[in-house]
């Protein structure tokens, strides 16, 4: 909670107060404390935000081909993969795999 000086308006800091070894909040601009007296709590929820799929979603896998590759889960033989560019352009494409039987996702390179 920010609290501000009543009578220059600037930012009030909390700093140690000498006398009960409690807290208060000063003005650095002027001579104004205040003696922090009861715990004041106000707790906001935090609604996360809708996060894209960087892979496209279940779309991007709709026309892939599919290769022979052990899932790293459950050990099936086959995946679906796509190839693409995540780094620099002299760097190797990246391949992701998405497994036929569990749909476990992983990368190579």
């Amino acid at each position: 909670m920010l609290s501000f000086c009543p009578h220059c308006a600037n930012m009030l800091l909390v700093d140690h107060c000498p006398e009960g070894g409690g807290l208060k909040l000063y003005c650095q601009t002027c001579p104004y404390e205040h003696a922090i007296t009861e715990t004041i709590r106000d707790p906001i929820k935090i609604a996360r935000k809708q996060v894209d799929d960087v892979l496209g979603g279940d779309d991007a896998w709709k026309n892939v081909d599919k290769t022979s590759a052990t899932c790293p889960k459950c050990d099936h033989g086959q995946a679906y993969f796509m190839q693409i560019q995540i780094r620099s352009a002299d760097e190797p494409m990246s391949t992701f795999y998405k497994c036929c039987k569990c749909a476990n996702q992983w990368r190579e390179g």
